[in-house]
């Protein structure tokens, strides 16, 4: 294994010490949300003791220091994902509001009857229903690249669905429900070629993996707070400056205007035309903290270590009779999803919690591909930087229990 700090890590995470049921909390449900940091609480906490008023129009000094600290976040996160310019980064609530927010202005002004969107079979929820709504009010088709039994992409049916009608990509950048990380640059070199803007889901992939947006030429880039070891609450809309200037507001309200009368009203550019009303101030000072804390450690080095963790969960789960692991793309992040035969993965969930191992059971928002594999649903353990290999130990034993009290 790496010299990865993973002890020195847990001990920043107080939940981590835990007990369920007496025995020690074994939290692999990090592809839901993972857990918050000492620093991210601690920023928090003291936001709201010593900083905190509404941030933009006050004068004094506490609205002033709020404003500071709320604008220097949206430095950290420009740096994090390497925008060009912070006015291009849009606190949203989350990645789901991000997509929506993409949808109804991007969507509603450049895409009309007849058009084409392109997602995936291997989308969240969050990438499908937006797009299905957009297409619904205006008359365009969406269009799904196909995977394979593997779970990862048919590369070359995804560039066979580009064409004149295309006006937009949206893929996820690491699936959910699979782990599978998509080829997006290549993707988005496709579609530029033919004058197709590209979103990335990157809901997923922004906390196991370095991402550049610029290095990777998106137009678009959506991820949430909470599963980068910030607050739940708050995310991110980056776009290019061009796109965002050119696209019409999506509420309406204070801090996102420059004039109003009651006949007419002028919006104020960005980042502020699309943050109407007082933001989530202290998740996001939270999330600019959950950044520090990660810069600390490196992504790269975060993203080896979970190699690493992923590797050795898989060549435990492929020594046990009955379990299937579900995506096997040779490209994947730290998720393990599977099944074990005569055994519903909700009865897996309930009696490993009972190990006080937490993991997920369902379709993890992702229904399309639970119909591909023609399952009701997995069951996913998904690894974070604070995992350990002992605690894919434990993992393994249970899954070996719930086989053997199953007959």
């Amino acid at each position: 294994m790496t010299n990865f700090p993973v002890q020195q890590i847990r001990a920043d995470f107080p939940i981590l010490a835990e007990k369920i049921r007496g025995k020690p909390l074994v939290y692999l449900d990090n592809a839901a949300s993972c857990q918050k940091p000492n620093a991210v609480i601690d920023a928090i906490s003291d936001f709201y003791r010593h900083d905190y008023a509404n941030i933009h129009r006050g004068v004094h000094t506490l609205s002033v220091r709020a404003t500071d600290k709320f604008e220097a976040a949206r430095e950290k996160v420009k740096s994090f994902i390497n925008a060009a310019q912070a006015k291009e980064i849009i606190f949203v609530r989350g990645a789901t509001e991000a997509i929506n927010l993409i949808a109804q202005t991007f969507g509603k002004a450049n895409i009309q009857t007849g058009d084409e969107i392109i997602i995936t079979a291997m989308e969240h929820h969050s990438n499908i229903v937006p797009w299905q709504m957009l297409s619904e009010q205006t008359g365009a088709v969406l269009k799904v690249a196909p995977m394979n039994m593997q779970g990862e992409l048919l590369y070359p049916e995804f560039e066979a669905l580009l064409n004149d009608k295309t006006r937009l990509v949206a893929v996820v950048h690491m699936s959910n429900a699979l782990g599978t990380i998509n080829p997006v640059k290549k993707m988005i070199d496709a579609a530029h070629a033919k004058g197709i803007p590209v979103m990335l889901d990157g809901a997923q992939a922004i906390p196991h993996i370095p991402v550049d947006v610029q290095a990777l030429d998106c137009d678009f880039y959506v991820f949430s707070g909470h599963k980068l070891y910030g607050p739940s609450g708050i995310g991110v809309l980056y776009g290019k400056q061009a796109l965002l200037e050119a696209m019409p507001p999506y509420q309406g309200g204070g801090d996102m205007i420059r004039t109003v009368t009651f006949e007419k009203s002028t919006y104020a550019g960005l980042p502020h035309k699309f943050e109407a009303g007082t933001p989530n101030i202290a998740d996001v000072v939270g999330l600019g903290a959950a950044i520090d804390y990660l810069n600390n450690f490196g992504m790269d080095a975060i993203a080896d270590y979970e190699v690493e963790l992923l590797a050795y969960a898989t060549q435990q789960a492929e020594q046990i009779k009955g379990l299937k692991i579900i995506g096997e793309a040779a490209e994947k992040g730290a998720i393990l999803s599977f099944t074990l035969e005569r055994i519903h993965p909700h009865d897996i969930g309930t009696m490993l919690d009972s190990l006080s191992i937490a993991i997920r059971a369902g379709h993890h928002c992702a229904m399309p591909v639970m119909d591909f594999y023609q399952i009701p649903a997995t069951a996913r353990a998904s690894f974070a930087m604070y995992n350990t290999l002992e605690e894919i130990d434990v993992l393994m034993g249970g899954i070996k229990g719930l086989i053997e009290a199953f007959g």
